[in-house]
């Protein structure tokens, strides 16, 4: 019996130093990881890449409000790259958002050569960051333009009375909070609201007769909300050149006198955590350390880090989308 205690004894102490070792391995491990991935991920890129070359940039998905993403672009100001592409797939966003991306990248010329390049769409919020570019390249079926503005709510008055709910509330005044979707809209908090559409849109259209020397009656006949192809594009002048990012290359080495040899490289923004490779390793590691296999797999995989809201988008949009087939 005593043989047998020391067995259980001996076996409890050898499992608790592995599982000891296997964790300080993983921390380590971690450390180590981060150690590289933060110093690649606080200036873009890997030390020493910048020099001599130029920066790719992407604008990808719906543009909101991103103070990690204006910093970056900061550091990118500060950097060794020569010049900057600016590559753009968006339906746009916010107002706010694309306004707050389209002042950084404005910065950022002002320091740096810069170049657009849309590739499959910049409507809406995306063509607005486009705008902060002096020369916009698009492919011949690119999505380019919608420009315009939206404010989109719910109505569930009808629904509400169907099922026999009824909203109470208590306010300081009748347009405080309108509309709230529990109740028709009233013609005061339409009108409130039709301002500030027609507001944010003159804004718009005053930044693209800017920017793209357009007059009014070239205005007009693009900023009716709706979106073209890279070919009307061109013809329209919402955008310069047809091609890709050779072509805005090409046209940063003749009109900005950058070296014709220079690589370009990818410089991200605002990593999250499902793009951060590094901090997914570590997971991983760690994980796998502590007896969880199955876990770490699901992890390597990227099953447990896309968390993607697809409806946090607050204030007035700048969003173009196709109608939603009957």
């Amino acid at each position: 019996m005593s043989f047998d205690s020391d067995v259980i004894v001996d076996r409890r102490r050898i499992r608790r130093k592995l599982t000891f070792w296997r964790v300080t391995a993983a921390l380590v491990a971690i450390a180590a990881v981060v150690a590289i991935g933060a110093a690649s991920t606080s200036s873009g890129s890997l030390p020493g890449a910048a020099s001599g070359s130029i920066a790719r940039i992407k604008i990808d998905g719906l543009i909101r409000s991103d103070y990690d993403r204006v910093a970056a672009l900061e550091r990118l100001e500060k950097s060794s790259y020569e010049a900057v592409v600016v590559h753009i797939n968006s339906p746009g966003g916010t107002t706010a958002g694309a306004e707050q991306l389209y002042d950084s990248l404005v910065r950022l010329k002002a320091k740096k050569p810069l170049v657009v390049v849309v590739e499959g769409m910049a409507a809406s919020g995306g063509y607005i960051a486009a705008l902060s570019a002096d020369h916009i390249v698009a492919r011949q079926s690119s999505l380019v333009g919608s420009i315009g503005v939206l404010i989109q709510y719910p109505n569930l008055a009808e629904l509400l009375k169907n099922v026999g709910v009824k909203v109470e509330e208590v306010k300081s005044s009748p347009l405080k909070a309108a509309p709230n979707g529990f109740e028709p809209t009233s013609p005061e908090a339409r009108a409130a609201l039709d301002a500030l559409v027609k507001d944010s849109y003159a804004w718009f259209r005053g930044l693209v007769k800017d920017r793209r020397s357009l007059d009014d009656p070239a205005l007009d006949k693009v900023a009716d909300g709706r979106v073209f192809t890279g070919r009307q594009a061109v013809g329209l002048k919402l955008v310069d050149q047809l091609g890709d990012e050779k072509t805005a290359v090409a046209w940063l080495v003749a009109q900005k006198k950058i070296k014709a040899d220079l690589p370009v490289r990818d410089y991200k923004l605002s990593p999250r955590l499902g793009d951060m490779t590094f901090l997914r390793t570590a997971a991983v590691v760690t994980l796998e350390a502590i007896g969880l296999p199955s876990l770490a797999q699901k992890v390597s995989a990227g099953g447990m880090l896309q968390a993607v809201d697809q409806y946090g988008l607050d204030g007035i949009l700048a969003l173009w989308r196709p109608a939603a087939s009957q």
